[in-house]
């Protein structure tokens, strides 16, 4: 069977000259541009036969090469868009004379810039390597960081954070693209917490290097130190990310040519194929129509409008409940631990656990977190402790964002679609988080009522966000089980063959009839 006539391999699909089915959605017929950039190793690897044991040495190689750099990679990004935060509790405001509002809008600029470049980074990240593409991106954000401490006005750092954000908006994007590239849907939750998680560790490693950047008291400004740390780090990581982190299975000189076999024939499975370079107008027109896209765009600004809170606002908020300057870094540490471990454990659990576990993990994450806003909205002023802990439980916000991520990463196929339905994702993503720095009002400086009830309500509507995306999975599911006469897909079944053909054809999840959303 070969690459040349990939319509003899739609089994399900009308050719161009009949009718679709009743209850089946024409699509345009396959080109050969349609063809996954891996479709002639997975035409090798139809009939492969293979050993458990070697497959899974396959994936421990390929969890040896790809998740030390996702993992490293992502805590710097997290870093660095996070670098005001610990450096303003170190004369930032003063150095760059902020005044009013301005270190608000210093949060909000940089996701203006992750706005800009949302959609032409998906773009990119589709028709270039992605490896190499995420690697130099790496290097010019770190290029960007190191040059803030010349940063004296208000313009010139606003303009600093911009362009900062537009290189780091190719990330969460791109790593979302390579989980789909690499793993199975089963394996997907626990390596994307995995890198994910860094945002906890982050939070306790950049408390640790305030604490430490405390302690300086000569040559430059204290403030300044945070920036050339991290953005040298970042340059050095960026040239390693360059040689290690391969393209694509196929061309992984890592893997031998066997292996090369095997990591197609895996993620094969998935039935979203991996990774297609051609822009399908199609795919880009299913993605406006389709409600998940929208559900998952509300439910990132409700994520995202409280982040500022854990994030940007950090040190100045745990600052407000009345401890010292210091205190204000070490007592991070333990909300960078609670996100840690609530990721790594949620990961372990959907991984473990794979059939019905995500939306679940998701609404028990966020309801801690309205807890949490609910008590900081609530307790007195007085009770600093209190206070503190409610804001070490909003840090469980990370884990239901994450998972929201591997919504795209394993129920979303086409790879235009899957890179639009992220970018769409990560709009709402800028939107929440250019609306959550604005809810710290300076006049109501320490308290910060305003910001606290927008936690609150920030973290409702992505509750009401998950339900909704749950039950339309949920009744997606049971209509495509009760038109192929019930039953879970069988993977020696010839429907289920067929779903996987049409995944390596570039056929979205709603056209892919074969397809199951995983819950």
């Amino acid at each position: 069977m070969g690459v040349s006539d990939p319509e003899k391999h739609l089994g399900v699909l009308p050719s161009p000259t009949e009718s679709a089915p009743h209850g089946v959605k024409e699509i345009p017929s396959v080109a050969s541009q349609h063809l996954d950039d891996n479709y002639a190793l997975f035409e090798r690897a139809r009939d492969l036969e293979v050993d458990p044991a070697e497959a899974k040495r396959v994936l421990r190689k390929i969890d040896f090469r790809i998740i030390p750099i996702l993992f490293v990679t992502y805590m710097l990004q997290y870093l660095d868009k996070n670098s005001i935060n610990f450096s303003s509790v170190y004369g930032l405001q003063k150095g760059t004379h902020l005044k009013g509002q301005d270190y608000s809008w210093l949060g909000s600029i940089f996701y203006f810039g992750y706005l800009a470049f949302q959609f032409p980074s998906g773009y990119l990240l589709q028709r270039f390597p992605i490896g190499k593409f995420l690697s130099y991106t790496t290097i010019i954000w770190g290029i960007i960081l190191i040059t803030t401490p010349a940063c004296r006005s208000f313009g010139g750092i606003a303009t600093n954070r911009f362009f900062l954000g537009g290189l780091e908006a190719a990330v969460n994007p791109g790593f979302v693209l390579l989980m789909s590239m690499w793993y199975t849907s089963a394996e997907q939750p626990l390596r994307l917490e995995i890198y994910y998680c860094t945002n906890g560790i982050a939070t306790m490693f950049g408390g640790l290097i305030g604490y430490a950047v405390g302690h300086i008291t000569t040559g430059l400004q204290r403030w300044m130190y945070v920036f050339l740390i991290f953005g040298a780090i970042s340059i050095f990581w960026g040239i390693v990310s360059l040689i290690v982190l391969p393209d694509l299975p196929s061309t992984a000189k890592f893997l031998t040519e066997r292996e090369r076999l095997i990591a197609v024939h895996r993620v094969a499975s998935n039935k979203q194929g991996v990774k297609n370079r051609h822009f399908s107008k199609h795919q880009a027109l299913q993605t406006a129509t389709d409600p998940k896209t929208w559900i998952l765009f509300i439910m990132a600004i409700g994520a995202q409008v409280p982040n500022s809170a854990i994030t940007s606002f950090t040190s100045i908020i745990v600052g407000s409940f009345g401890f010292g300057t210091l205190g204000t870094q070490y007592l991070q540490i333990p909300g960078g631990a609670v996100q840690f471990l609530a990721l790594i454990i949620g990961g372990y659990i959907c991984t473990r656990w794979p059939h019905n576990t995500r939306c679940a993990t998701m609404v028990v994450a966020n309801s801690i977190c309205i807890i949490g806003s609910g008590l900081l909205v609530g307790l007195p002023t007085s009770n600093k402790w209190g206070r503190l802990v409610a804001l070490w439980l909003c840090y469980f916000q990370g884990l239901g964002f994450s998972m929201s991520l591997t919504m795209v990463s394993s129920n979303v196929a086409g790879y235009t679609k899957k890179q639009l339905t992220a970018a769409v994702l990560f709009t709402g993503y800028c939107v929440g988080n250019i609306i959550g720095p604005q809810t710290f009002i300076a006049s109501e400086a320490p308290h910060y009522h305003s910001a606290y009830i927008a936690m609150l309500v920030g973290y409702s509507v992505k509750l009401a966000m998950v339900l909704l995306l749950y039950i339309y999975m949920y009744r997606s599911n049971v209509a495509r089980d009760a038109a192929a006469a019930g039953g879970e897909a069988d993977p020696d079944r010839e429907e289920d063959r067929e779903a996987i053909e049409n995944g390596m054809l570039d056929m979205t999840e709603i056209d892919n009839r074969g397809f199951r959303y995983i819950l």
